[in-house]
């Protein structure tokens, strides 16, 4: 079993230091709607973030399995949070929105493959939220 650890640490006020076991650093605040700091990682950004790459090294991992060229990916992410009665709030949807342009496969066969990839993404199956795939598809 694998395991992940990260390490924080208060930096005062809203600010906060993160560490990654691949050595990645960065420091992180609360949102600035939320009393943080503009321009500095977010747990939220930090959320969407995770799911977008998972599901983004997954899409790769697929397109190699199913042989299809990929000739290039990007994906936005966005995630909708729900806020309760008692101030509470969740993701309650995250929606990944891919654009791939391939070669040598049908459409049909490019969504099989970012079905296995949303499948096998750990963080996307890891999540409470509902994950929605939007594909944007070019055949070349």
């Amino acid at each position: 079993m694998a395991i992940y650890r990260n390490k924080v640490e208060w930096r005062g006020d809203h600010l906060g230091r993160t560490w990654c076991q691949n050595g990645t650093e960065m420091d992180f605040s609360a949102p600035p709607d939320l009393f943080g700091l503009p321009d500095v990682l977010t747990p939220e950004d930090a959320f969407m973030a995770a799911a977008n790459t998972c599901y983004h090294m997954m899409v790769v991992w697929a397109m190699k399995r199913f042989r299809i060229e990929l000739v290039s990916f990007e994906c936005e992410a966005e995630g909708e949070v729900e806020e309760f009665v008692d101030r509470t709030s969740l993701f309650a949807k995250v929606t990944l929105s891919p654009k791939l342009v391939v070669r040598g496969k049908s459409e049909e066969v490019v969504k099989r493959a970012l079905d296995m990839a949303l499948k096998y993404s750990t963080i996307c199956q890891s999540l409470k939220s509902e994950v929605c795939i939007n594909p944007i598809v070019e055949i070349r």
